[in-house]
């Protein structure tokens, strides 16, 4: 199978939260330094979504305030937390989690992907998508057969999904303007397979870069353009975006693992690896015993939010000594 690299589109045209496609330009790739510090939020479903501003939390409990970094990287449920933790407190996010009307646990298997509900049952998309990667020569071609199995499934419906989508997405944000720090969120282009990161200088408004990276059941439009979950840019975590950056911390509800084949490098330990050889000291937190009790069999599930949410927290307040020191 060929492990050729990959570039990454960075898109960005002329204005932040003005959007004028007919003049694109495409953003050099972010350099850091060695001061820096880099948050990595990964892809994990409305559970993940919860772990992640749970951690957050407990860490800011623990005098950590891991949302100031200089560079915050968001991949699918990631890009929701990212616009979230930037645009509100993450002990607010907490309580609003914690004191929300839950639904009734919906059963299913764990899946990966955005943090929302799905019109047809979650292991019929896990099982689509899992052919789909199996019968790719390398990670391009799934990128491309994702893609056109995301278009094809849009062409299908009469288009409210979208809508609809759009919908839930800005209700989830506490602002949709983009921060001021230097936010990443990814996607994929649907049409071409190549992968695309969002930022306040895209041209692009904040709910739609969060509704096309958590798009993984169709492909999601924003102007002329179709884009599926940035979970298949590279990897839930996309952690090889903070590459330059003296200090990356990756929180990874999906625990570092891909659906990809080994050789193709797309799990979080080969981005690490990296991160490591280009000088970056890089800490990563997984969901620990109590965090997965708490997730269930089925990531999508939102009746998991609160519990998630309470594991998180706890896993965030026992890690922030020893993360504190690292952070600096």
């Amino acid at each position: 199978m060929s492990t050729t690299p990959f570039s990454t589109r960075h898109v960005s045209l002329t204005a932040p939260d003005r959007p004028d496609r007919d003049q694109p330009r495409f953003a050099p790739e972010p350099l850091g330094t060695a001061d820096a510090h880099a948050l990595v939020l990964g892809g994990g479903g409305s559970a993940g979504n919860a772990w992640l501003i749970g951690v957050i939390a407990g860490l800011l409990e623990a005098g950590l305030d891991a949302s100031t970094a200089e560079l915050i990287i968001g991949t699918s449920a990631g890009a929701t937390a990212a616009a979230q933790i930037t645009g509100a407190r993450p002990t607010r996010l907490l309580e609003d989690i914690l004191t929300a009307a839950a639904p009734h646990r919906q059963p299913g298997p764990a899946g990966s992907g955005a943090a929302r509900g799905r019109t047809g049952p979650a292991v019929n998309h896990l099982e689509r998508t899992g052919r789909i990667i199996a019968a790719a020569a390398d990670a391009a071609d799934m990128r491309r057969r994702l893609g056109a199995a995301a278009l094809d499934l849009a062409a299908a419906t009469d288009g409210s999904e979208q809508a609809q989508w759009r919908a839930t997405v800005a209700a989830r944000l506490p602002s949709p303007h983009w921060p001021e720090q230097r936010t990443l969120l990814t996607a994929v282009d649907a049409r071409t397979g190549e992968p695309v990161v969002f930022d306040r200088l895209s041209g692009v408004d904040l709910v739609d870069a969060v509704a096309a990276s958590c798009a993984s059941s169709f492909a999601y439009g924003i102007g002329d353009g179709r884009y599926i979950d940035g979970g298949y840019r590279r990897s839930s975590e996309n952690a090889d975006l903070a590459a330059g950056y003296g200090r990356v911390l990756v929180l990874s509800p999906l625990g570092g693992r891909s659906r990809a084949p080994l050789e193709w490098r797309m799990h979080l330990a080969a981005q690490v690896d990296e991160l490591r050889a280009g000088g970056s000291r890089v800490e990563t937190v997984l969901p620990d015993g109590d965090s997965l009790e708490a997730f269930g069999s089925n990531l999508m599930d939102p009746s998991t939010r609160p519990p998630a949410a309470r594991a998180g927290y706890d896993q965030g307040r026992a890690l922030g000594g020893r993360l504190g020191e690292f952070w600096g």
